[in-house]
């Protein structure tokens, strides 16, 4: 399974479920129509409880990632719908994130928004789903 817990984290561990799998459909990785595993197999791979698993495709079905109808499984609808202020939460929580991995590397502030700037000119110019350039230097 491509789901990789890390239980040092602090992040919960439904929600690193759902954010992997809501990452995985926003890189195109799982597409529309694709089938996830069911609650017991995903909970057996990843050695959590059940309920876990179904918290996270709760989750996921709320903002239309997934759907699970009901006896047939649980399919990849497509990208999630989220509001701005949903958007800008999971931008910070995510900058956060970054920001505490790196610190537990042992690099600056400064060195990982150097490593952050890197990251992003080799992305090179990529365009929003909605027609947009992004441009979110100096921000």
């Amino acid at each position: 399974m491509w789901i990789r817990i890390d239980s040092h984290s602090g992040v919960a561990i439904y929600r690193q479920i759902a954010a992997q799998i809501e990452q995985a459909v926003l890189a195109g990785v799982l597409e529309s129509g694709d089938k996830l595993p069911g609650v017991r197999e995903l909970a057996v791979d990843l050695a959590v409880n059940p309920a876990t698993v179904v918290k996270a495709y709760d989750e996921l079905e709320q903002i239309g990632v997934i759907e699970q109808p009901r006896g047939r499984g649980t399919f990849v609808l497509g990208r999630p719908r989220l509001d701005d202020r949903e958007r800008r939460e999971r931008l910070e929580a995510a900058a956060v994130a970054f920001l505490g991995e790196a610190e537990r590397l042992g690099f600056t502030v400064s060195e990982a928004l150097r490593e952050l700037e890197r990251a992003a000119a080799g992305a090179g110019d990529t365009e929003r789903a909605d027609g947009e350039a992004e441009d979110h230097a100096g921000r």
